[in-house]
């Protein structure tokens, strides 16, 4: 089986959950998140894109209901011995066939929490499901349980966040010394992928930030590649990968002279980041770390060209995206506490100069503050 992780920490892991699950009054979970099945079971593929629940019961017992192409994607990546095929067809409902496992567990009647809000559970199946279990069994909302759990990294884990970090660097380097007048923005993809991937490191989960001229204002991923003007800008947002788990970049670089706001926008984003730096601690808040965001950025006059987010959690995601849970809104009452690797991003969009100016680095959270985990010089990059 190709593990990344001992059996100790699955076993913790397990515990932890069940626990959860005892304290919510849980019969069973199912779970159709494949970041909460990759974490609790190893269990590693992209079909999840099709229907698949990992079932949980109270007293640990799992099994699993996917596809035959997914049979030994299992059977390789996972701990799993229970796996359960539902066959593809024309009239296929696999509800049909996760309530008869259901019920070959025991769990009629039961109180199930159900992942809801996950991207293995479109909206067309969840109709069907609950349809199918309805007067079967009790189901309530869990979707955050595992996220919860998953947003504190153990050491195992924290070794390939570190890896990743590695990559995320060496995916910078790159790209800096691709950037310059002239250049192809597919030229600097191209050296940001094959740093991460000639040092092992893993796919995205979504894909990386590109966009100069005009779309260095886009915060997303857009087709289409231009080349670099003599004095241009060009925003970058990417992250290292490793065994799924991400250390993410941004950085607005300029090309040429700077406009007349470049400077002054990168001091104010480098002065937000690391007032957001200090907030990364225990006893604080998620919503304490967007707070003194926009407190800074508000304080410098930018308050119209700042985000209503500023941030969020890293760790093993699937497409499409890595952001995870919690993120940094206002008055998010989520707690900061130790193991935690949080990802901050100041980014200042002003439409009417079309500047932009972005900064962003990984951190992770120790019993005395945040450690920055990647991107070390914050200084304005010129080329």
């Amino acid at each position: 089986m190709a593990l990344h992780f001992t059996p100790a920490e699955f076993a913790r892991r397990r515990e932890a959950l069940l626990a959860a699950m005892q304290k919510d009054r849980l019969d069973a979970l199912f779970l159709f998140q494949q970041e909460s099945m990759f974490w609790l079971t190893g269990y590693d593929t992209f079909g999840f894109c099709f229907f698949q629940c990992l079932v949980v019961k109270a007293d640990g017992t799992m099994a699993l209901l996917t596809r035959s192409a997914d049979l030994r994607q299992a059977q390789q990546t996972s701990n799993l011995s229970d796996i359960r095929i539902w066959k593809d067809g024309r009239d296929a409902d696999p509800t049909v066939d996760l309530l008869a496992l259901a019920r070959d567990l025991g769990l009629a009647g039961k109180r199930i929490g159900v992942e809801f809000e996950s991207y293995g559970l479109v909206a067309s199946n969840d109709r069907k499901l609950e349809a199918r279990f309805a007067g079967q069994a009790e189901f309530v909302d869990a979707s955050p349980i595992v996220t919860r759990l998953r947003a504190v990294k153990s050491a195992e884990e924290i070794t390939y966040v570190r890896r990743a970090a590695v990559l995320a660097d060496a995916a910078d380097s790159a790209a800096l010394v691709a950037i310059r007048a002239g250049a192809d923005e597919g030229e600097i993809l191209a050296a940001q992928h094959n740093a991460i991937f000639a040092g092992g490191g893993d796919y995205p989960a979504n894909e990386f930030i590109i966009g100069s001229g005009r779309d260095a204002l886009l915060c997303r991923y857009k087709s289409g590649r231009r080349r670099l003007d003599a004095n241009d800008q060009i925003t970058l947002e990417f992250a290292g990968t490793d065994r799924h788990y991400h250390v993410a970049a941004m950085r607005t670089v300029v090309v040429g002279e700077p406009r007349p706001l470049h400077r002054p926008y990168h001091a104010a984003a480098r002065d937000a980041l690391l007032a957001c730096e200090a907030e990364l601690k225990p006893g604080r808040t998620a919503g304490d770390v967007f707070a003194a965001h926009a407190r800074v950025f508000d304080e410098h006059g930018l308050a119209q060209h700042r985000l209503n987010a500023c941030g969020y959690s890293l760790g093993a995601k699937f497409t499409p995206s890595w952001m995870d849970w919690p993120m940094f809104y206002e008055a998010n009452d989520w707690p900061i506490v130790p193991g935690m690797v949080m990802f901050a991003h100041m980014i200042l969009m002003d439409s009417a100069s079309e500047t932009a100016m972005c900064l962003g680095r990984t951190y992770l959270v120790g019993e005395g503050g945040a450690e920055a985990l990647n991107l070390p010089d914050l200084d304005l990059v010129i080329r």
